[in-house]
């Protein structure tokens, strides 16, 4: 510290696998005050709106304390005598598969590398999997087949040097905004070209040369369509074609693949093969809209295919690259943490590499087979099959497909434990034991990047309460089950050195994992550890892979498969005549634990939606901001309609964030099929077919209050403010009494109340009060509500006596929706700014007030503004 200021903390952060560096700083409250590191590799300094914005997500509230024991209170001692009794009460008498645990990509490398050892080399079972099956196991399963073991060529460099950009799958301006302002970054300094390929319109088309709006799950027919080509073109590279096997069986299947069935135009598909034909240096990046197929590790390798043929790999500027949507799924996959995979790369159905894994942990058994990937996981929860279950840092009754039914299974498991931060999660209330964690800004460890860097997080605040590291959590278990020799860990630097030592027995194997280098650091060392690139061994310092043509199958060559392009699962029609298209948006994470939190990340989308095609929305009668109500086989949601050329008829986008705490009817998961992808087990999360209608409400209504409510009623979305929390609501019967049903939402029996009421009309205004503050408002009315939300959800704990208008007065500005999260700057005021100051550009807008000037995710929406009429201001 320096004249009483607490120091800075370099560490990476929490969110998406761009793996950013960040600062900390305690700012002597209790929270943290965040900056981006410009030493970083990754970001050099730049955060994203959920990074900028980490310092609103570290606060205590809801966090959980204690062990807790079917919801009652406990203690550390009870609480893992339990786990570990039943654990080893299911082995001993259902045998080492009756066990499972489920895993995140949120956890560090030293929490996955603890419960890797466990579940595979003491209890003997390979039921261990991750969330990360539902992100990148089809990049996986493509990189297994085409290079011999799961490698990443590519960097972030690569971006820097490229000359043509393909993303594909990827709206990586929302989901990866860092590495999107990167390519920019390239496209100013070198011309560099983009091309989008995505179903539907996202904020990365807005830059892109070229969107190619194919139909959903058509990717191998374009790329086998772009193999023909780069063969007809001459394009093919006899050279580095030595070093592969299979170019003419790929060809076969490419030649008769149909480019038809994109639904793209000739001139269309002619002009994205013949740019990328001629271009030298290109990167293709792909992500979820890809891996979260049934088709999906055949997209993979129809990507990689045409990087092999053209020799497009392992050189600057040029390769395919996978981006990973965790802080460390990279880290998971590195130690072995999915359920057909062994640690540090090596196969776990290869009997060399057991036996070596096996004589390193010193381990009483070790499966022979593939445990159980995700889906099946909880099915045999739900069946019987499973009789103990510990799942960290995850939510899978939200975000597993078929969620109701894994939310059924969870229930019916005979003994569940889950390890997290908070007990309000949708998962968590489900649990026999809850066991407190400590989260991202309490622990050490490392996490791995998509480009294979390896970076700290660091402990820069106390774990609240008892809360303890999952790796101790876990190590603790385990020496209760009676190994204590190999869990004896009391630092995360000697699991750290135990994973490096373990990575070059993968190294004398052959294999691409080695970090070998690193096994011997102090501590201090590796409390000090820079970002480093792997492999890091005597032979081999980080770098591409693959220039040199030399591969990891047993010939040392790569493999180009011949792929076929096949539908989703489902094709939509009869009762399910709409193709459902899952994701993310710009200022969310996951299911909102953390990012939730933050009020200027909650203003930009408050509520869950369904874009939906103007021809669709005119065929259903939907308006608007109605409500439309979803339905699968496996079950229903209810969200806002956003009528939007940005999806194609017959398509609908949903987002994954919502849950039973937040809005329990949008749910998206329990409407997606669990249907996966035979070879990487990801489940299709983006093709499901469903019902729409539009939803008959008996009234919609609207609130603001200083604490959290409690709406019983068909539809509700909660979201947090500045001021406390506000609230879309919707029944399908009539409200009878809207007075007593606003003081049991808000918990407000004897509170002062104002209201307005126009029962013929349907139409309710109440506003309750203590100690002439303003606790809480509830707007009724037989249509969507009519307000302004955002001057509405700053008046609670205010004297405001105006509420009921629902509108400010005319000398206070309402700065509108968020649109600009980094520096909190709503729509109006961008209006304003527009008109006053003679505004024409974004850069304009960016200079007058900084909007658009950080991650840039929202530029698309202030040139979407500048395009309005004058003088139309955002209402919500």
């Amino acid at each position: 510290m320096a004249g009483g200021t607490p120091a800075e903390v370099r560490s990476t952060c929490p969110y998406c696998g761009t793996g950013c560096g960040v600062l900390l700083r305690r700012d002597g409250a209790g929270g943290l005050e965040v900056r981006g590191d410009p030493e970083h590799p990754a970001n050099r300094g730049r955060l994203c709106s959920k990074g900028l914005a980490l310092g609103e997500t570290v606060g205590l509230e809801g966090r959980l304390l204690a062990p807790q024991v079917q919801g009652r209170e406990s203690d550390w001692d009870s609480a893992l005598d339990l786990v570990a009794a039943k654990f080893r009460q299911a082995v001993d008498q259902h045998g080492p598969d009756s066990v499972g645990f489920y895993l995140s990509g949120q956890m560090l490398t030293e929490d996955y590398y603890v419960a890797n050892k466990l579940m595979k080399g003491f209890l003997g079972s390979a039921n261990i999997d991750t969330n990360s099956r539902l992100c990148m196991a089809s990049t996986v399963a493509g990189h297994k087949r085409a290079f011999g073991t799961d490698t990443v060529p590519g960097t972030y460099e690569d971006l820097d040097d490229a000359d043509l950009i393909v993303l594909v799958g990827s709206n990586l301006a929302w989901c990866h905004p860092v590495l999107y302002q990167r390519i920019l970054a390239a496209r100013e300094a070198r011309g560099t070209r983009l091309v989008v390929i995505d179903p539907r319109r996202t904020a990365s088309c807005d830059q892109a040369d070229m969107h190619l709006k194919l139909r959903a799950g058509s990717d191998v027919a374009l790329f086998n369509r772009l193999l023909a080509t780069l063969y007809e073109g001459g394009a093919l590279d006899a050279e580095y074609l030595r070093h592969v096997e299979g170019l003419g069986a790929a060809l076969e299947a490419a030649f008769a693949s149909d480019a038809a069935v994109t639904g793209l135009s000739e001139s269309e598909i002619a002009a994205f093969c013949d740019l990328w034909m001629r271009t030298e240096k290109v990167v293709t990046v792909f992500s979820q809209g890809v891996n979260q197929s049934t088709s999906g590790a055949d997209k993979v390798n129809a990507i990689l295919n045409c990087h092999l043929a053209a020799g497009r790999i392992g050189k600057p500027g040029c390769g395919p690259f996978s981006v990973t949507g965790q802080p460390n799924a990279m880290g998971g996959r590195e130690v072995g943490g999915l359920a057909n995979m062994l640690a540090c790369h090596m196969d776990l159905e290869n009997p060399g590499h057991r036996a070596a894994v096996q004589d390193f942990w010193g381990a009483p058994a070790m499966p022979e087979r593939a445990g159980l990937k995700a889906v099946d996981l909880f099915r045999a929860a739900g069946d019987g099959r499973l009789k103990a279950l510990w799942i960290i840092h995850t939510n899978p009754a939200v975000t597993m497909p078929e969620a109701d039914a894994v939310r059924a299974a969870i229930k019916a498991c005979d003994f569940t434990v889950v390890s997290d931060i908070t007990a309000a999660t949708d998962t968590a209330r489900l649990a026999d034991v809850l066991l407190p964690a400590a989260a991202w800004a309490e622990k050490d460890g490392t996490v791995t990047n998509s480009d294979r860097t390896i970076s700290r997080q660091r402990a820069v605040l106390p774990p609240p309460g008892q809360a303890r590291p999952d790796w101790e959590i876990l190590a603790d278990a385990a020496r209760r089950m009676g190994w204590g020799k190999a869990f004896d860990f009391q630092t995360p630097a000697q699991i750290f050195r135990e994973h490096a030592e373990l990575s070059g027995i993968a190294g004398r194997f052959g294999l691409d994992f080695d970090i070998s280098g690193l096994s011997r650091m102090s501590s201090a060392e590796y409390g000090a550890l820079e970002p480093v690139r792997w492999p890091v061994s005597r032979s081999r310092q980080g770098g591409r892979f693959f220039a040199d043509g030399k591969f990891y199958h047993q010939d040392g060559k790569a493999r180009m498969l011949p792929i076929r392009s096949q539908p989703p699962a489902a094709a939509p029609g009869g009762d399910f005549p709409f193709r459902l298209n899952t994701g993310r948006i710009r200022d969310q994470w996951h299911t909102m634990t953390r990012t939730a939190q933050s009020p200027r990340l909650s203003g930009h989308l408050a509520e869950p939606f369904a874009d939906i095609h103007p021809e669709d929305a005119r065929k259903l009668g939907v308006q608007p901001a109605d409500l439309l109500r979803l339905r699968s086989l496996h079950g229903q949601a209810i969200l806002r309609a956003r009528i939007t050329t940005d999806v194609q008829p017959g398509d609908l986008f949903v987002p994954m964030h919502w849950t039973g705490e937040t809005a329990p009817s949008a749910r998206v998961g329990s409407l997606v099929a669990a249907v996966t992808d035979p070879v990487s087990g990801q489940p299709e999360s983006k093709a499901s077919v469903v019902a729409a209608e539009r939803l008959q409400a008996a009234w919609y209504g609207f609130a603001v209050s200083c604490r959290p409510m409690k709406p019983e009623t068909d539809y509700w979305a909660l979201a947090r403010t500045d001021t406390g929390y506000r609230a879309e609501l919707a029944g399908l019967a009539p409200l009878r009494d809207p007075e007593a049903a606003a003081r049991k939402m808000f918990a407000l029996p004897e509170a002062e109340i104002q209201m307005m009421t126009d029962s013929r009309r349907g139409i309710a205004r109440l506003a309750l009060h203590q100690n002439g503050r303003l606790m809480a408002a509830l707007f009724i009315a037989p249509e969507p509500v009519a307000v302004r939300r955002s001057y509405l959800a700053g008046l609670p704990g205010t004297g405001t006596a105006g509420v009921l208008t629902g509108q400010p007065p005319e000398d206070l500005p309402d700065p509108g929706p968020v649109v600009c999260a980094c520096f909190n700057v709503g729509a109006n005021t961008i209006l304003r700014a527009v008109e006053t100051g003679g505004l024409v550009s974004v850069a304009d807008v960016g200079a007058a007030l900084q909007a658009g000037t950080s991650c840039g995710s929202c530029r698309s929406d202030i040139a979407g503004l500048l395009a309005r009429p004058r003088f139309k201001q955002a209402a919500e």
